[in-house]
């Protein structure tokens, strides 16, 4: 198995890999979050930067700063998406957020709850990071649901190899409906409210979404990197059979459920 740096050490291939899933869920969480102009944002697991960017677009933000641990993702990727001067990406650990005290607005995390070893320590980190009222949001993949993306895959992965079956579900301790409330809670959050946030993201063909995986980025990608090339083979065409007997050859969708929780510092 890939080591957590190698998951997440490949930007292009990461953008590839999650690329259209993020960029079609940060409207929706930045809406729930309540994101507003002239605020000052945080982007907590920033990774290429979809959510910081979406930020700056769709708000007149006073500063929209992405922090995330990989190095590659920030310095090849996230800053060379912008000439924004109110955008800034840097390195650095959520667990140890190198920002003062009350400092923003407004903390967000997309999809990277799941990733940080202690994800208590770092939403407390969000909230100290936070001006008193205001607001610290997250979300994940949601576990089960509406969700064709994380099934489908892991699925035939199951299929080809039962014992992947341990894995699959050992994988998103917050993903379950209730699960980052509890957590908001035990963080000392007001007016918590937690919602379900449902996307479509668009593949031209089956390659289009098979190839990011061998890239070896994220969960996913991680895990097929892991196989023997025949192991890796099958896979590829259990994930095409079940693809394409539902969707159909040519361009296709796929949608996804994510679980999103709000609160007030």
């Amino acid at each position: 198995m890939e080591s957590g740096c190698r998951k997440f050490s490949k930007a292009e291939g990461y953008e590839r890999y999650l690329g259209p899933w993020s960029s079609a869920l940060a409207p929706r969480f930045i809406d729930f979050a309540g994101a507003q102009d002239g605020e000052r944002l945080l982007d907590v697991g920033s990774g290429t930067g979809s959510l910081a960017l979406a930020l700056a677009s769709s708000r007149s933000c006073l500063e929209v700063v992405g922090i995330d641990s990989s190095v590659p993702y920030i310095e090849e990727f996230a800053r060379k998406r912008t000439t924004d001067p109110s955008v800034r990406f840097q390195v650095g650990d959520a667990m140890t957020l190198p920002f003062e005290d009350r400092y923003f607005d407004r903390s967000l995390a997309q999809l990277v709850l799941n990733s940080i070893p202690d994800g208590q320590h770092a939403v407390k980190e969000m909230r100290r990071v936070t001006k008193p009222g205001g607001t610290v949001a997250a979300c994940v993949w949601a576990a089960g649901g509406e969700n064709d993306r994380e099934p489908m895959f892991w699925g035939a992965a199951i299929a080809v190899d039962p014992a992947v079956k341990q894995r699959r579900e050992s994988d998103g301790r917050f993903g379950r409906k209730g699960q980052l409330s509890v957590l908001w809670i035990e963080c000392g959050f007001k007016e918590i409210k937690e919602a379900d946030l449902m996307i479509t993201a668009h593949f031209a063909s089956f390659e289009d979404l098979w190839s990011p995986y061998v890239e070896g980025q994220g969960h996913g990608g991680s895990y097929v990197r892991s196989l023997a090339a025949d192991h890796r083979d099958a896979l590829r065409e259990r994930l095409r059979h079940d693809i394409l007997r539902v969707k159909g050859d040519g361009p296709f969708s796929l949608q996804a459920q994510a679980v999103a929780v709000r609160g007030i510092c």
